[in-house]
């Protein structure tokens, strides 16, 4: 795996196959697609950033690259994609074999532009949107995590407020006398020229007669911006003193019903607000909702609380009478924002679902971040608020207004994109179908180039590949190169607001077994399966995986027909069945027990992390800690429990610390604290400091989970164990623990996989 993680580092991208399937149809044959899982704004501290324009191509508008062909003499370079011979301009002229610009040097294969002629416009902007629905505790809460948000913004970002209830309520945060705010009905849809009117925006200039209204260049003065969109510095005081006074919504609740709660009207107000003030900024719009929404275009239950929130079950019958029309309000809002360039940013806390599953669409759309909690008091959420805004090591590097286009070998096609953060163009040269696209789409193809409104330095892209190239019966005809490339092009506003452009050129060869990478392949699997199980009814996850697999070990293992015992895999692939076996039984394939928006919410994070991240949902990893040893890995299974350990599982979402039945004993009895113990106290101390660093590098934060063998929560750690030792065993195992549970265990898995692969 280190070659792999290697190459990580030096480019931000993971395929499964390394060494490429040479045809159409040995690819067909490979089970798991062409593919590369790509972090386009990775950070790379040796990588340098140029302060000049990029050389393209005149003909596929590739850039300047190390796999470029030069001749000195000539001042010419031959595109490795189409084979354009190119010209360099003037400012080249003193290029030669000892004078070469960093885009050509074989180290640099992906290099930043930073074209100077374009400065910072607008500086970042944020609209809270509050959601007042709660009971008094948890607004204080989310009071007190929106102070110390205020505090980490920076001083010239704009940033305006809308909270809602029953009715909307749009704060005047500039109108410095009294708080002022604009009213507008929860059930009723507002457009963006009624929101103009109502809040007076052509009081002192009358409206244009035609065109879009839309920010200074039509004509909207500074000071009438300015009443809703005030720099953090300006507007501290206010801001502050509008939380400190927020009350529960003040209307009252029947005790059969739920509280009236206008999400999806907010919302839409909050996108025709800054559509009209700043279209086209890196704005960002953070809802926090604290319950299920009730009325208007996007709610999801009725306020009778004889009617439950629909659960998968209902989904699968179709029979949840809400979902399709908020899905389609939503996919209309999404729609918007991505005109307008803008991003929607989701933290939902709240022991109820509040919708995720709805709002998915215009969340991942833009690009927005999700965080799920119980409670705006969890951890979970007030470090995750905290790292948003949080400058430094950890921070988040938050980036907007991206494009991102791929170039690739006439013998490559892209088929689409599986991500949580792009989307296609509707508009412009970028949306037509050009010859680089597949006939098959999988997510979202039939382009070369997307849009992508907000990304961050963990955004990773799943990109699919169709290899068009067929076999050459003549085999005296020797195809005329090995080796073929991709290029990936994002444009996109740093952080520090100037516009950048990062490019990264691949090389790979056309062979097979040994470039594949079984971490990467696992979850561009994990993508798909998840994926499909959204768009295709019908669709049985566990059959096409067990499918996928058995032909897969079919293909690619050494046996003798009809003869089991002798099925063996080369090291390349011997993980692989371990991680299908597991994502069979994660979150992302089994929904049992879990609600549509906890799936959901899953799935965007799936979509939107990088390998490493990814194969820890799938297989989380286990490290042990005893007298006998110190921390150690151990095997995700049930025969990893013992009295005299602690366990400390990663699962992602979780970190679970897991006390044996003897370690819990002496813990209770308070051996730590005693002098002569020092030993097990610093055991104790020692999972705990490995959870805080794995927290401190999270986001969104994990869950943090200490138990004891036996004790109710221990079941965080169980349900993540390999059941090798099941109440069903014959004779119990001598060490760990039993679980009751009727999977199969991997075991169990691995020899039916071997009866099926050599048939």
């Amino acid at each position: 795996m280190s070659e792999f993680l290697d190459l990580e580092s030096q480019d931000g991208v993971r395929m499964p196959w390394n060494v490429i399937p040479g045809t159409k149809q040995e690819s067909t044959n490979s089970v798991v697609p062409v593919s590369a899982i790509y972090t386009p704004i990775k950070p790379f501290p040796s990588m340098p950033v140029l302060p000049y324009a990029a050389l393209r191509c005149r003909t596929c508008r590739s850039i300047l690259n190390p796999f470029s062909t030069v001749d000195y003499a000539a001042k010419i370079w031959i595109c490795p994609f189409c084979f354009t011979r190119n010209h360099f301009p003037p400012h080249y002229a003193s290029i030669s074999d000892e004078n070469l610009p960093a885009e050509l040097f074989p180290q640099y294969t992906t290099i930043e532009y930073d074209s100077s002629l374009e400065k910072p416009t607008t500086p970042p902007v944020f609209i809270f949107v509050v959601d007042t629905c709660m009971i008094e505790e948890e607004l204080s809460f989310l009071k007190s995590a929106l102070s110390q948000a205020l505090g980490l913004l920076p001083d010239y970002s704009l940033v305006g407020l809308i909270t809602f209830g029953t009715f909307v309520h749009v704060h005047e945060l500039g109108f410095s006398g009294v708080p002022k705010t604009y009213i507008f009905k929860g059930s009723k849809d507002v457009n963006k020229e009624q929101l103009l009117e109502q809040i007076s925006f052509f009081l002192k200039k009358p409206k244009p007669a035609t065109g879009v209204i839309a920010g200074h260049r039509d004509g909207f003065s500074t000071e009438s911006i300015a009443r809703f969109l005030l720099p953090a510095s300006d507007c501290e005081f206010a801001l502050n003193s509008v939380l400190e006074e927020l009350q529960k919504d003040p209307w009252p609740v029947p005790a059969d019903q739920r509280a009236t709660r206008c999400t999806s009207t907010a919302l839409s107000i909050a996108a025709s607000l800054l559509g009209a003030c700043v279209p086209g900024s890196g704005a960002r719009i953070m809802a926090f909702i604290g319950g299920p929404s009730t009325e208007g275009m996007g709610a999801i239950v009725s306020k009778n609380l004889s009617e439950p929130i629909r659960s998968h079950k209902d989904l699968d019958k179709d029979s949840a009478t809400h979902f399709h029309k908020a899905v389609k309000f939503y996919e209309g809002l999404s729609r918007q924002l991505v005109n307008q360039g803008h991003v929607l940013d989701l933290f939902a806390c709240a022991l109820d679902q509040v919708g995720i599953a709805e709002l998915k669409i215009a969340v991942e759309r833009t690009g927005g971040l999700v965080v799920l909690a119980e409670s705006f008091g969890h951890s979970v959420f007030k470090d995750s608020l905290r790292r948003v805004f949080k400058s430094g090591d950890y921070e988040l590097g938050l980036s907007s207004n991206g494009i991102f286009e791929i170039n690739c070998s006439k013998d490559v096609k892209v088929q689409g994109i599986i991500a949580g953060h792009v989307l296609k163009p509707y508009t412009g040269d970028l949306a037509q179908k050009g010859p680089l696209c597949s006939d098959t789409v999988v997510g979202q193809g039939s382009t070369s180039a997307w849009k992508m409104c907000g990304l961050d330095k963990a955004t990773s892209l799943c990109l699919i590949f169709e290899i068009v190239k067929k076999e050459i019966p003549d085999a005296t005809v020797q195809p005329t190169s090995n080796q073929f490339y991709f290029q990936f092009l994002t444009y996109y506003q740093h952080s520090s607001g100037q516009m950048r452009l990062r490019v990264t050129t691949l090389s790979r060869r056309w062979e097979l077994i040994a470039g594949f990478d079984q971490e990467a392949a696992a979850v561009v699997m994990a993508r798909l399966v998840s994926f499909k199980m959204e768009t295709e009814a019908e669709f049985d996850p566990i059959r096409w995986l067990d499918k996928s697999l058995i032909h897969m070990c079919s293909r690619f293992g050494d046996y003798q027909k009809d003869s089991p015992s002798s099925f063996s895999l080369s090291p390349r692939f011997s993980i692989f069945p371990q991680f299908m076996f597991h994502l069979r039984r994660s979150q992302f394939v089994q929904v049992f027990n879990n609600s549509p928006d906890e799936t959901a919410y899953f799935r965007m994070i799936l979509n939107r992390e990088n390998v490493t991240n990814s194969v820890v949902m799938l297989q989380p990893s286990l490290i042990s800690y005893s007298f006998h040893s110190g921390p150690e890995p151990a095997l995700l299974d049930v025969a990893a429990i013992a009295a005299d350990r602690i366990l400390l599982l990663d699962a992602y979402f979780s970190v679970v610390i897991f006390h044996g039945s003897t370690i819990a004993q002496w813990r209770k009895a308070g051996y730590q604290d005693l002098p002569e113990h020092q030993a097990f106290a610093q055991l104790l101390q020692a999972p705990r400091d490995d959870g805080d660093q794995i927290i401190k590098e999270r986001f969104p934060v994990p869950r943090l989970v200490i138990c004891d063998q036996h004790g109710s929560q221990a079941r965080f750690l169980l349900a993540k164990l390999n059941p090798s030792a099941t109440y069903n065993n014959e004779a119990p195992l001598p060490v760990g623990d039993v679980i009751f549970t009727d999977d199969v265990s991997f075991e169990v898995f691995l020899d039916h996989l071997q009866r099926l692969a050599v048939q």
